[in-house]
């Protein structure tokens, strides 16, 4: 066997692992399911807080001197990752009567063993936002090997310049990254090379108890970072956000608790408007909201889909007739969000013409396309992207493109989930198809998607449970 097949060998062992372990976290009992397709979904859902909100919001509560309570939470992998870490940190974490409350209790901040946090960590990226707040409250913090999606490399520079800008010691480990900060963290003035929703929070969750001010350019101002500000505020910070991506942070002393419900979850909610357009559906995303989806409601209605705003949620639907190409660029909000091109594009395989998506955000962020093509799409990806007068968003380095020509009926397959998005869009792709799908590695929707096999029942999808 060559190293290549051998690489090949542990990357889908790897897969199946971390898959494993998602669904666990959940109780999901199987990771292998079979869905008979070309079934409208209807009925309706709803959506609860923010992946990436609630666990960033999890991890701020490290920085008060009281408990936290954060409502909404969703049940997904993901959150019981962050409680894991917590945990091993010394927080206490009990949940409340309401479904999704959870309270954080930081009285006693405690080292880790490097080895715990490497294992409860498993793929997830999230200890990278623990330097911050633990190089605060210990003086030290300790980042094990990242994993996450592979979706392509998400290098970990932004953050690390970031923390020693802030004054922190930065040493490479065989096992991970060990930080200090034997003198504490002061303020800096910082200028992100790119609007990073990552290196956002990680500015913000450092600077609020450094000492001075801080002062942040080109900063990523999407509603998730909003609402962690919020939080932040209601601890005791002073945030002020500027015109242009600049937000200004001047150092407090001390932190307190809060009380927050989180952000709904746009990602998901256009994941099961996708899913309605694409099965010719008709599906209420209960907990959706207007303003934070514009940008995709209005490419949502290009495509030729309908939907209707109302105070507790949206609704989604296919109208009827044929669906229209469009073209889309993904980018930094307030564009169109890298997270929705994927559930979108299965709908796009039935759209009459040619529909292109740049993708900015991400490399190798069209590699779920592949079991699509197996499934009877017409779609070419270009790896160095696609010029294109029209455009809007500046090209940037590593994009790609996507082609995606139809409409083209898709049958039934085998597919084994790759990563988070990239999942789900398999899971509207089974349910567009005529036939049946067998989808694996199951569990690693779970990390983003909470209850979305019970979803899919009220929604009426066929499927039974293998293995």
């Amino acid at each position: 066997m060559t190293n290549t097949e051998i690489a090949a060998q542990d990357h889908a062992e790897g897969l199946k692992q971390d898959a494993r372990k998602a669904g666990a976290r959940v109780g999901l009992t199987s990771d292998e399911i079979i869905i008979n397709g070309g079934r409208p979904l209807t009925g309706r859902i709803e959506v609860r807080g923010a992946k990436n909100l609630a666990t960033k919001a999890m991890v701020a509560a490290l920085l008060g001197q009281t408990p936290s309570v954060l409502r909404n939470v969703p049940n997904i992998s993901d959150v019981r990752v962050v409680a894991g870490l917590l945990a091993l940190h010394g927080v206490l974490i009990t949940r409340g009567e309401d479904p999704g409350e959870w309270r954080l209790d930081p009285s006693n901040v405690e080292r880790a063993h490097h080895a715990d946090i490497d294992a409860h960590a498993g793929s997830s990226r999230i200890p990278i936002l623990f330097c911050g707040p633990l190089l605060h409250r210990l003086g030290e913090a300790f980042i094990p090997d990242l994993g996450g999606c592979r979706i392509g490399d998400r290098p970990i520079d932004f953050h690390l310049d970031a923390l020693r800008k802030f004054g922190a010691i930065v040493e490479k480990l065989p096992s991970g990254i060990s930080l200090s900060a034997p003198n504490g963290l002061t303020g800096a003035n910082i200028e992100l090379p790119y609007p990073s929703v990552g290196a956002t929070e990680q500015v913000l969750l450092t600077s609020v108890l450094a000492e001075g001010q801080t002062e942040l350019r080109n900063a990523a101002i999407e509603p998730e970072i909003i609402d962690l500000i919020c939080i932040l505020q209601k601890m005791g910070a002073i945030i002020t956000v500027e015109p242009n991506r600049v937000i200004f942070i001047e150092g407090v002393k001390e932190l307190r608790g809060y009380d927050h419900a989180a952000i709904f979850d746009r990602n998901e909610a256009a994941s099961w408007a996708a899913a309605a357009l694409a099965t010719k559906g008709d599906v209420f995303v209960g907990g959706a909201q207007q303003e934070e989806m514009m940008t995709f409601l209005n490419v949502f209605r290009k495509v030729g889909g309908d939907f209707d705003v109302h105070d507790d949620g949206i609704r989604f639907w296919h109208p009827g007739g044929a669906l229209k190409p469009v073209t889309i660029e993904t980018d930094v909000h307030p564009g169109f969000m890298t997270d929705w091109q994927q559930p979108l594009v299965v709908a796009l395989t039935q759209a009459e013409g040619v529909s292109t998506i740049h993708e900015t955000v991400y490399e190798n962020r069209f590699g779920f396309t592949d079991a699509l093509n197996e499934m009877g799409a017409n779609i070419v990806v270009y790896k160095d992207g696609l010029a294109d007068e029209a455009r809007r968003v500046k090209r940037r380095e590593f994009e790609q493109a996507a082609v995606i020509t139809g409409p083209t009926p898709l049958t039934g397959s085998d597919i084994e989930v790759p990563d988070l998005r990239g999942g789900f869009s398999h899971l509207i792709a089974a349910l567009t198809a005529s036939g049946q799908t067998k989808v694996t590695n199951l569990g690693i929707i779970s990390r983003g998607y909470e209850n979305f096999i019970e979803k899919l029942r009220l929604l009426g999808a066929d499927f039974v449970f293998e293995g």
